[in-house]
């Protein structure tokens, strides 16, 4: 491979989202770190994993004993911590952005856990990059009963979570997607990110499945960019979309997770309908992943950003039995190791 950076990570929390007693059974972290380590393409492995902080993956209430012996156990598979999620969500200890005091206060709460485990991570040296992920933990439903005022709770309970990851030294990422209210549609995004105005501390985490709902303005049709119907016989106008897409979203993308989507929504267990992410070589796929991954690894000029040092595959929903298939991983690691090709460099 000519180029070894960006880094190429796969998500563990595809064993837990959607996932439960009203779906499949969750699939334990080791597992999913085996089905990773195990992944090979003419040589290559996966570098890393992005990390769920939440039973029976991680604990958000993790010892520094349960912390160092995690370290321990990712390093002895050749692997490192990138990016790590906060649980802010009110069924897993958090609270609505947008909520009362206490429901904000709670969701606050969770990020400075989640902060104190990202930290811990890097002290024991098996973390050397990523940032902390969060969303709003509301519904586009709610936020619509007061779309101002709920804007200005998020982007305040937002702007104090960025005091604590700045007093860990760590950065928080914002996942918009059609499911959490203020960030549903890529202008709300845009304006929530610009009210929190933390651009040092804060930034937007693009996800390739999320983001192509975004042109067809799913749960906000206001910003639709594609047109009603647009029936994915024009692909050049499909690319003027995610060019007008990434340059409003671009200078704010500092975590990226590569993706394929069929331009439909999907739910499973209690997890709201979002995009759905499909393997890559999806027949019904509608992303050319290397030439679209583009759009966000390059500026518009077509240069490399070089913004983020490594990126992640997100399966989200797969079914369990494709996920326990060690194809499904060499797939997917061939289809990061493609991106890393097209727009990656050598450090």
């Amino acid at each position: 491979m000519t180029h070894n950076f960006p880094r190429v990570h796969n998500a563990m929390w595809p064993g837990l989202v959607g996932k439960g007693a009203d779906s499949e059974p969750p699939i334990g972290l080791d597992t999913m770190l085996g089905l990773t380590a195990a992944a090979e393409v003419n040589g290559a492995r996966f570098d890393g994993v992005d990390l769920f902080l939440f039973d029976p993956h991680v604990s958000i209430d993790a010892s520094d004993e349960d912390l160092a012996r995690l370290a321990d156990q990712v390093r002895g598979m050749g692997l490192v911590v990138g990016s790590v999620v906060a649980p802010v969500w009110p069924p897993t200890g958090g609270g609505s952005a947008m909520g009362h005091a206490e429901d904000r206060g709670r969701f606050v709460a969770q990020v400075r856990k989640a902060c104190r485990i990202a930290r811990k991570l890097r002290e024991l040296g098996v973390r050397p990059y990523g940032i902390v992920r969060i969303d709003s933990a509301a519904s586009p439903a709610e936020w619509a009963k007061d779309p101002d005022g709920n804007t200005k709770l998020i982007a305040q309970t937002f702007r104090e979570a960025c005091e604590v990851a700045a007093d860990h030294g760590e950065r928080l990422a914002a996942e918009g997607e059609i499911c959490w209210g203020g960030m549903h549609g890529w202008r709300h995004m845009v304006r929530l990110l610009e009210l929190v105005d933390r651009p040092r501390t804060l930034g937007f985490q693009a996800d390739m499945a999320h983001t192509l709902l975004f042109t067809l303005g799913y749960n906000a049709p206001e910003d639709r960019i594609l047109p009603d119907g647009f029936a994915w016989d024009d692909p050049a106008r499909f690319q003027d979309a995610l060019r007008q897409l990434t340059a409003a979203l671009r200078p704010w993308t500092i975590d990226f997770h590569v993706a394929q989507n069929d331009a439909t929504v999907h739910g499973s267990g209690s997890h709201d309908k979002t995009g759905h992410h499909c393997l890559p070589d999806d027949p019904n796929g509608k992303l050319d992943i290397v030439r679209d991954a583009g759009h966000w690894l390059r500026d518009a000029n077509g240069q490399l950003t070089r913004t983020m040092p490594h990126i992640c595959w997100d399966g989200c929903m797969f079914p369990n039995a494709v996920m326990m298939q060690p194809s499904t991983w060499n797939k997917i690691l061939a289809a990061m190791l493609a991106v890393r090709e097209a727009h990656g460099w050598r450090e």
